[in-house]
Order: C-alpha cells, then structure tokens, then sequence
C-alpha cells in the first residue's frame, strides 16, 4: 500500500508547487478534498487523520487550527507556515543546521518547514 500524503491547503500557491513537485511519485497517493470539502472541519479532520503525512500550507492560525484535528499518532506532519518554527515540540526541517539535525527531521513526527 501506497503512503497516503494529505496537503492541507492544497489549492494555494504553496501546496500547488508542492502537489506538482510530487506528481511524478508513484510510489505515494494522495488523499484531496474537493472545493467544498475544503472548509468543513470534518472532512479535513478525517483526511488529516487518515495519512500518513500531511503538508500543512496553511497561513498560521490555520495551521495551528488543524494541529489540533490530528488525533492519530502516527501522521507526521511538515507545516509550512511560520506558526510552529520555534516551538521545542517541532523540529525544524533545515538538513545543515546540524550535524544530526537530518536524522532528528527523520524521526520527529512534526517538523516545522523553513521558509525564506
């Protein structure tokens, strides 16, 4: 079974270049919500709970927000808005600040993006 990847905020300019950088991978899936879907908690709770990764691209607050929706342990998640950069429970995804900072990105369920 294919690794199911949800991008939550999949149809801004972020989550449409990570969607394309992706689409060639036949070795994932990916779980979508239509227009609709988009706005209603429930549908996003449900996919956020149901991948195995997903890609927040979401302004802050709404990616705090749906932090909030993942109850499964096992979803990983890369946010890439600025809302989790600091905190000590996320690590922050920059392969070269570190010397073990690659194997820390690996095994950390949240990993805060770094941005520009």
């Amino acid at each position: 079974m294919k690794p199911e990847i949800f991008i939550d905020g999949e149809a801004g300019t972020t989550g449409l270049v990570i969607r394309e950088l992706l689409r060639e991978r036949s070795d994932l899936s990916f779980i979508s919500l239509n227009a609709a879907e988009r706005k209603d908690v429930t549908a996003r709770r449900n996919a956020l709970n149901s991948c195995k990764l997903a890609v927040l691209c979401l302004p802050d607050e709404a990616a705090r927000e749906a932090i909030t929706l993942i109850e499964n342990p096992n979803v990983k998640v890369i946010d890439t808005s600025t809302a989790h950069r600091v905190s000590p429970k996320w690590v922050y995804g920059f392969p070269e600040m570190t010397s073990g900072q690659v194997e820390l990105i690996k095994k950390s369920k949240r990993v805060a993006n770094p941005g520009c």
